[in-house]
This record gives C-alpha cells, sequence and structure tokens, in this order.
C-alpha cells in the first residue's frame, strides 16, 4: 500500500471550517485529520457486536479514510459522534391535501436542519384553477406549494450557513407542466430547488415520433387531454439551455430497474439526482479515489486486488452506518432499515485517467469506466452477501428482486458529486474532467490557487514541452463525449448517476436537444445540463437586451445619513444620499486597515452609486452584498458581519428595510461563506472552504 500523501492546505482549511469538532467556546477537539478520521471510524465501528470486532474494523476504517482510499458523505464525517444524522439524501412524500403538504414542510425543515437534502414529487397535487370541494375554493396547484417548501427552506439554515438543497420534480404528463418548466427561467426563482421533469417512456417515443401524448388530472385520475410532445420537449430544452434546468429524470426505467419493486413506485430522488428513493427513505453514500488503485507495475496499470479490499471495507462501513444514524423521523428510520440501501461510488476518476494517459473522450476511457463500474457492482453485492450470511438479509428482500438470495442491502453503488469530499481528498470530482488545471480563486485582499497535482508533476518534468493531448478540461470534452461517460457508469449502477454535462456558452438550443435524445437513447436514468455562463446572461438580459443604462447627473445638493458598523477590518462609515426621497448615492471609507481594504471599500461606494444612478433597485444592490462571506468575519450587536459588502447590505437595509435574499446563489460565482471566486458549473465547490449549494 502506498504511503498517504499529506492534506493540501486547502484541504485542511475545508476540515478545520466544516468538519473538525469544537467544544461549546469554540476550541478545537479535533486538531488534525487523524483526529477526525478516528472519531468516525470509532464511532461508525460501535456497530459491530463485540469488543474485538469494534476495535479491529475501527482500526481498518481509520486507516483507509486516513490515506483517503474511500471517505463518506459529508453529513458524516461532520455528524458522527455528535448525535446528528449521518446520511445525506432524502424523498419525502406531499399528497394532494393542505395537512400532508404542510406536514412535508415541517418533517422538510426537520431534515435540513440535520444537514441533509430532500426530495419531492409533486405529481399527486391537484392542478392549478381546479375545484375544491371543502373549501368551495380553487386549487392553486404544484407550483405554488414547490414555492411555499422553497421558501421555507430559505428560513432554515443548515448549520446557520448552508442552505437545505431540494429536487423538485413533476410528471410530463400532469396539466400544469409547462408553468413548471418555466418556473425558474428568469434566472432568480426558487434558489433552494433543482428541478426535473419526470419524463415516461410514452413521452419520449411521442417525442422521437412527432406525436401527441395523454395528460392525466392526478385528482380524479383520468386523462384530461393530449399534447404535443415535441413543443413540451422542446419548452424543456430550451429552459435547460437558458437555467440549467429542468433536468430530465427518467421515471420509467429507474422503476423497471428498481430492485424494490414490490413496495411500489419510486416518485422522486435526491437533490443531485443521484440517488432514486421510495418516500420516508433515506440513503448514505461514500466515494473511493479511484486514483489510489493506479499501479505502474500490475498487468492494466490498476491494483484490482487492492480496489476489491477496499469496496468489501467500504461496504460494511455503509452498512454499519445505518445503524448508528441518528434520523430526522421515525418513518425514515423505519424505511431506511427495512430496505438497507447504501450508495457507493467514486471520485478521482479524471486523475487515474491522466495517470494512466487515457483522453477522457475516448472510446477507451469508456471501456475502462465500464471494466471498474462491472467489478465494482461484482464485488459490492458479495460485501453486501457475506454480511448478510453474517447479520442477516435485509428485512424487505421478500418484496424485492433479491428474494431467495442472501443480501444485506437492496442497493450497493451510487455515483455521487463528491464535491467537498474530493477536495479533502485532493483528487477530481467523481467521474467528472478536470474543470482547470490551473484555477485562481479571489478572496478579500488576497488570492488561492489551485493547481491540479498531475499537471504540476507533468510540467516539472517537461518544463518547455506542450502539453500531451490527453490532459483534457471539462469545456474542451464534447456534450457527447460527457453523456457516453455517464451512461457507461450508469450501466452498472444499481442506483444512478450524478452528473453535469456541460455545454460551451456558444452552445446552442438544438445542442442541448441531442444531449437529452442520447441520454435517453444510452439507457441512463437521467440527465442535467450546463451551459458555460447561462446563469449571469440572466441578470444581463432581464431587461430589453437593447436598453441602456445612463448614469443621472448629480445635484449639487442632496441629503444624506452617515452610520457606522464594526467590521472585522475595523469601522465602516457609511453615507447615503438621497434624491427625490430614493437612495442615489453610497460612500464608504474604513480606516485602520490598510490601502487595499480602504481601496475596496471606496471602489464599492462608487459602483453602487453608479448603479442607484443608473435606476437600479436598491434591494437588487443589497441582494448582490447580503451574506457575502471575508477572511474576518465577525460578530457584533446586530448579528454577524461576514465581510465588507455584507456589512454595506447590512446598513442599507437598516435604512430602507430588510430584503429576502434570492439571486446570488443561482448565478453569482462567489461563495457565500467565505467570498472566494468559484468555477462556473451548475454546482460549483468553494476551493477555499468547500462550500457547496448542491451539498
Amino acid at each position: 500500500m502506498p504511503e498517504p500523501q499529506p492534506f493540501t492546505e486547502n484541504a485542511l482549511k475545508i476540515l478545520r471550517a466544516r468538519y473538525f469538532m469544537r467544544n461549546e467556546h469554540g476550541d478545537f477537539l479535533d486538531r488534525e485529520p487523524a483526529d477526525l478520521f478516528r472519531r468516525v471510524a470509532r464511532y461508525v465501528a460501535s456497530a459491530e457486536k463485540t469488543k474485538k470486532d469494534r476495535d479491529l474494523w475501527s482500526g481498518r476504517f481509520f486507516e483507509t479514510m486516513i490515506a483517503r482510499d474511500f471517505l463518506p458523505n459529508s453529513p458524516t464525517l461532520t455528524g458522527a459522534g455528535r448525535d446528528m444524522c449521518l446520511s445525506a439524501c432524502f424523498v419525502l412524500p406531499i399528497e394532494d391535501s393542505l395537512d400532508s403538504i404542510f406536514e412535508t414542510v415541517k418533517n422538510a425543515a426537520l431534515v435540513h436542519k440535520e444537514g441533509g437534502g430532500t426530495g419531492f414529487d409533486f405529481s399527486r397535487l391537484r392542478p392549478k384553477g381546479s375545484f375544491v370541494k371543502k373549501t368551495q375554493g380553487i386549487a392553486s396547484g404544484p407550483v405554488s406549494f414547490l414555492r411555499v417548501i422553497d421558501a421555507a427552506t430559505e428560513a432554515v439554515k443548515q448549520g446557520g450557513t448552508r442552505r437545505g438543497a431540494n429536487m423538485g420534480i413533476l410528471r410530463v404528463d400532469h396539466p400544469d407542466i409547462e408553468e413548471f418548466i418555466r418556473m425558474k427561467i428568469d434566472g432568480r426563482s426558487v434558489n433552494n430547488f433543482n428541478i426535473s421533469v419526470a419524463a415516461t417512456d410514452v413521452f419520449m417515443e411521442a417525442v422521437k415520433a412527432d406525436g401527441l401524448y395523454d395528460i392525466t388530472d392526478p385528482y380524479h385520475k383520468k386523462v384530461v387531454g393530449r399534447k404535443n410532445a415535441r413543443a413540451v420537449f422542446d419548452l424543456i430544452v430550451e429552459s435547460a439551455w437558458a437555467v440549467g434546468d429542468p433536468g430530465l429524470i427518467f421515471i420509467d426505467r429507474i422503476n423497471a430497474r428498481n430492485p424494490t419493486h414490490g413496495l411500489g413506485l419510486i416518485r422522486a430522488t435526491n437533490p443531485c439526482g443521484e440517488q432514486p428513493l421510495h418516500e420516508f427513505e433515506s440513503c448514505n453514500l461514500g466515494s473511493i479515489d479511484l486514483s489510489h488503485y493506479f499501479s505502474p507495475r500490475a498487468k492494466d496499470l490498476f491494483d484490482w486486488e487492492r480496489f476489491g479490499r477496499t469496496i468489501s471495507l467500504a461496504v460494511r462501513f455503509l452498512d454499519d452506518v445505518i445503524d448508528v444514524n441518528k434520523y430526522p423521523l421515525t418513518e425514515i428510520e423505519r424505511m431506511t432499515k427495512a430496505n438497507r440501501r447504501i450508495g457507493l461510488g467514486v471520485m478521482g476518476w479524471a486523475d487515474l485517467l491522466l495517470r494512466m494517459k487515457i483522453r477522457y473522450d475516448s472510446p477507451a476511457a469508456v471501456k475502462l469506466a465500464e471494466k471498474i463500474m462491472a467489478f465494482m457492482q461484482k464485488e459490492s453485492a458479495a460485501a453486501s452477501a457475506r454480511l448478510a450470511e453474517e447479520r442477516g438479509n435485509f428485512p424487505n428482500i421478500v418484496k424485492s428482486a433479491h428474494k431467495g438470495k442472501k443480501m444485506r442491502n437492496a442497493t450497493t453503488l451510487t455515483i455521487a458529486p463528491t464535491g467537498t469530499i474530493s477536495r479533502i481528498a485532493g483528487c477530481s470530482s467523481s467521474i467528472e474532467p478536470v474543470y482547470a488545471f490551473e484555477f485562481t480563486s479571489k478572496i478579500i485582499d488576497g488570492e488561492i490557487k489551485d493547481i491540479h497535482p498531475v499537471y504540476e508533476e507533468w510540467k516539472k518534468a517537461h518544463p518547455k514541452e506542450a502539453l500531451p493531448d490527453y490532459f483534457r478540461t471539462a469545456h474542451e470534452i464534447s456534450p457527447e463525449w460527457h453523456v457516453r461517460m455517464q451512461a457507461a457508469f450508469q450501466k452498472h449502477v444499481d442506483n444512478s448517476v450524478s452528473k453535469t454535462i456541460n455545454f460551451p456558452n456558444k452552445a446552442e438550443v438544438k445542442d442541448v436537444e441531442k444531449a437529452y435524445i442520447l441520454a435517453y437513447n444510452l439507457n441512463t436514468k437521467g440527465i442535467t445540463i450546463y451551459r458555460d455562463g447561462s446563469r449571469a446572461e440572466q441578470v444581463l438580459y432581464k431587461a430589453s437586451p437593447d436598453a441602456k443604462l445612463h448614469p443621472k447627473d448629480r445635484p449639487t445638493t442632496l441629503p444624506s445619513v452617515t452610520d457606522k458598523i464594526k467590521t472585522g477590518f475595523g469601522n465602516l462609515y457609511v453615507t447615503i444620499s438621497f434624491c427625490n426621497q430614493k437612495p442615489f448615492e453610497v460612500f464608504t471609507s474604513i480606516g485602520k486597515s490598510g490601502y487595499t481594504t480602504m481601496a475596496d471599500a471606496e471602489a464599492l461606494g462608487r459602483l453602487i452609486s453608479l448603479a442607484l444612478r443608473s435606476e437600479v433597485d436598491i434591494k437588487e444592490v443589497i441582494s448582490q452584498l447580503k451574506g457575502i462571506g471575508g477572511s474576518e468575519p465577525i460578530f457584533t450587536e446586530g448579528g454577524l458581519v461576514q465581510s465588507i459588502p455584507d456589512a454595506i447590505a447590512k446598513i442599507l437595509e437598516r435604512h430602507l428595510g430588510t430584503v429576502q435574499d434570492h439571486s446570488k446563489d443561482l448565478y453569482q460565482t462567489i461563495c457565500r461563506i467565505c467570498g472566494a471566486t468559484l468555477p462556473d458549473e451548475k454546482c460549483p465547490v468553494c476551493p477555499n472552504c468547500g462550500w457547496s449549494r448542491c451539498s
């Protein structure tokens, strides 16, 4: 076994910021990575029956985590030994009644409080405009209630810093499907939701044939009309091209391959789409770093034997998590323990290809992906069968495709995004290609640089040579190859695969259409896309594309008010001038903090003034500044001030009223925790603190 590489400085920053345990005074109880992984290993191994086994498996779990061969998902790292939930993925039911809807709102808040993400199927809600007999009123429809959950999620911050993540799903044969598809087209709405259309096989075949398909009222359970499949599909594709939503979930395919089909239909997935679940079911995830099994001495450059041992250990780890977990609801505990669904996945795929000198967009890479996942499928099923011999089958096995077999877990494999844990491991994320080999992220008064380790090694060894063509970044790979790679992994995964299909900004709507059709034809279970820079365009194009802003001239005299707020860089003074009783200019100054900070504060004031003189709504300005994190957050009498921009927003709100932040996360590439710039991706991960909007 190779010697573990040291943790990168960015990895250590993320561990300190999000994972190391503290006491009530804020002092670290975990002082180094070994403390964290030892705590997690001991807690998870407490599920073992005897002290001898607990000591044995605690040691083995620790060794594989400290080496970063395998890491569990973030909730397990964060919550083990802290009386917290260790699962990331949940699906909650929504029936067609106010009681059910608001019970779900409450349950979602409880899940989000524990750090989990939730998926919902809104398809059973009666369509907008339906008559409600009991109240003699008119139903507002599924989109309105999705917005209710979005607002509740906004109010419940995870750990005070993270928003809850949600997946909203509506069947393509629901009467309100067009309203659902258009819901996020403005680039501002329901920022706490990813949305996907549950596309049936009937619909997809009708798209291919340019035919009609039935629309069904879920309340009356009858066909109420027919729609042109191509027109609805075009609407889906156009919206995805514009803002990255909605994705497609191939719902019939998911249910046809669901091993626990005897429990009824699966209707929804977790927020990133990789984990289809029954209602009230959860799943805990973990991933193996494939690059650690590259072996120059092996016949095909891969250490299959050691990889198999890690798979077996990881299956046992994830099964133990089910028993030591704290569940947010008794219904979730009951369903989860009845199915014992686990999701073991991979990360470091792009790194492995680089070490093997294989292009990501090549038949050789697709072939290797299928080989690795076939091996994982075989080895994880064998490990689950051995656990069943030792501990018994999962209770619902008689209602499953595993009836008559030995199986501890209904499913074993999931390809999750691995945003933050891949940062800790120091490897590429999940099965994604490398975003950029060199990436500089700006933070207040400084920069952080990410240089890909394999790229850095090659450059040092070949300082004057051109980069070989197997060094491929995400935007150098055509969408077709992104889809083909997803399909290759999906072929042997019993849950699903999270993969963003990246498009260049210049991509056309027809390119997105081709990808969606290809994903269906290649037997994936769903697809989500992101066109580079598309979300920023929503800001630019909210007004007429031809509209030009001209700042108004400043009158000689204006009334003003000056206020003071404490920041981590000293006292900030903010002066707001008014014209016709509307804010017209903002001046800012800060002392005793260095020339750079003074210049930054003055620049912010000038730009805010330019926006206000151009008649930009002050609420838009506040929304952009509010909640931006920085390197010196500080608590004051007014609460947490995260940065100078955040302090300015607080002063503006103090005089002009509170603004609900609805826009920043969707299209800005700024981390809301530390202020670092992020890569332009659908679910970017901060290279500085590890925050992710989708986690």
